[in-house]
């Protein structure tokens, strides 16, 4: 377990350095806060809840947390690297199976960026930016925007998760 720990800490210490992209470093990177999340609170809760198509919420939030990293060794953008996956990881931790209920929910789709942030901090102590992260995730739907980069990389990288899931293109998975 202490070397997973200390190879985790590397991953993570090689993203704020802004070196060229690495894909292991990423998944190392997001690997390391996924453990500490599952191990503190009720993350694991997400795997048991279908996002899309046959992707749990769990595999849907490992996604986007891999390419809001992707986008930020991309654009070569300055961020806060375990803020911005741990609200990657935690964006939507609603808790509960969304599907129950009229084919398109608006409950679910404008409510559960608020929901998620409300499980997500009671139990988790989050930053200030990670809360905000995940309540604004759902923009242009949350009607006030996010006020960090952090917020509007993971957006976007929402935007393409969903969009890849959907259509069954891509999936990294843990």
């Amino acid at each position: 377990m202490k070397a997973t720990v200390n190879a985790a800490a590397k991953a993570a210490c090689f993203l704020r350095s802004g070196v060229s992209y690495n894909k292991q470093e990423i998944v190392r990177a997001i690997e390391h806060q996924a453990k500490l999340l599952l191990a503190e609170g009720n993350l694991a809760k997400t795997k048991e809840y279908i996002q899309h198509s046959d992707m749990s919420v769990f595999q849907h939030c490992v996604h986007v947390a891999y390419i809001s990293c992707l986008l930020c060794v991309k654009l070569k953008l300055d961020v806060s690297w375990d803020e911005l996956i741990r609200a990657a990881l935690l964006h939507d931790y609603f808790l509960y199976d969304w599907h129950d209920g009229p084919p398109f929910n608006f409950k679910h789709a404008f409510g559960h960026p608020t929901f998620a942030a409300r499980n997500a901090a009671r139990d988790y102590k989050l930053t200030a930016k990670e809360i905000q992260i995940i309540k604004r995730h759902m923009w242009p739907l949350t009607v006030v925007p996010p006020t960090c980069r952090e917020g509007w990389i993971v957006v976007l990288a929402d935007k393409i998760c969903t969009l890849l899931e959907v259509a069954r293109k891509e999936r990294v998975r843990l």
